[in-house]
């Protein structure tokens, strides 16, 4: 929905004025400010990702989702613990109800961990990706992307602390080698025809920042102050841009972690979208972030259906539990049936 006392865009970001001159970069760092602050969401540009990259990708995935649905079910998440593969349309929840899309989870490409007795159970988060054999470039295509995509998240996480006074490499530690970004590749199919509209319900992230890579069908929606559901119009070029929870912890809730839906496309019109999830090592504790604001913070939201944890991984196995239950029944029951078994701790 619309509402005129909002603008009909989010904030747009340049991030290459971090390369000019200090005016620039100044301003930079107030338009930063002000759209995480206020807003938890703005457009990126500047960003340096190609049409070319971007073509490759899209190319990609769009060849994916034409595959025989037999060749995209060979795939399917429920045959991988680590929560990898094809979700076909309808099996994965938000707030307990079904969301209408089809997608492929992909991570970084590292050995299965299946974690020993004395090791958390998060572990599990870690492991290969399930490809496609008959499309090769799809697996070239989106490891690129979440190197690519790591490396300028990276660079505007720097520049985002800087914008509110605070170290910009205050938490390169609890990234490296060993982060767990994540990719998915988003089809929605039009309308259910069943009478709901939720391609995916209203949900924050629980990582550091998304970066939204979007078609011009439209459908995104943010939560603004107002507490009504506002579109986000596409924006050719740009990457849609929100902050996840842990940097609203971080910060005691001077940035905001910002409630975002899909409505689905009508018809049968499809819809594409490509999140990346820039997230820290899963043994990563986020560490309050000391800056000026700092004593203006308005603490953390807090919702009793969803504990935050001063472990990442325990959030990020939390959030999968919740959203894939035919892969956490078939692999991880044991998690279910014995919750108290996940940290009591909040961050």
């Amino acid at each position: 929905m619309t509402n005129s006392s909002y603008p009909s865009q989010l904030p747009i970001v340049d991030l290459s004025a971090a390369d000019r001159d200090p005016q620039a970069r100044r301003l930079l760092h107030a338009q930063l400010h002000s759209a995480a602050h206020d807003v938890g969401f703005f457009q990126l540009v500047g960003h340096g990702v190609t049409e070319a990259e971007t073509r490759a990708l899209t190319t990609a995935m769009h060849a994916f989702f034409a595959l025989p649905e037999a060749d995209r079910l060979a795939l399917d998440n429920i045959n991988s613990p680590h929560f990898r593969g094809y979700t076909r349309i309808g099996d994965e929840r938000t707030q307990g109800a079904r969301d209408w899309r089809d997608q492929l989870d992909i991570g970084a490409e590292r050995p299965a961990h299946a974690p020993a007795p004395w090791e958390a159970p998060y572990w599990w988060l870690e492991g290969p990706n399930q490809w496609p054999a008959a499309l090769p470039e799809l697996r070239t295509a989106a490891l690129h992307w979440i190197d690519r995509l790591s490396g300028v998240a990276e660079r505007l996480l720097h520049e985002l602390l800087a914008s509110i006074g605070a170290p910009a490499d205050f938490y390169d530690d609890i990234f490296g080698p060993r982060a767990h970004p994540q990719l998915k590749l988003v089809r929605y199919p039009g309308s259910s025809g069943e009478g709901d509209d939720q391609g995916v319900g209203a949900h924050k992230d629980y990582g550091f920042l998304t970066l939204l890579l979007q078609d011009q069908v439209g459908g995104l929606q943010v939560q603004r102050e107002d507490g009504n559901f506002h579109d986000v119009p596409p924006l050719p070029g740009a990457f849609v841009v929100n902050l996840g929870e842990l940097l609203e912890v971080a910060t005691n809730g001077y940035l905001l972690a910002t409630n975002h839906r899909v409505v689905s496309p009508p018809g049968a019109t499809e819809r594409f979208s490509v999140p990346f999830f820039y997230n820290p090592r899963l043994d990563a504790r986020i560490a309050p972030l000391a800056f000026p604001h700092a004593a203006t913070a308005p603490g953390v939201t807090h919702d009793p259906a969803n504990p935050l944890f001063a472990e990442y991984g325990f959030n990020a196995l939390k959030g999968k539990l919740r959203a894939h239950p035919l892969v956490a029944a078939r692999h991880h029951a044991e998690l279910l049936l014995h919750p108290e078994a996940q940290p009591a701790m909040s961050a």
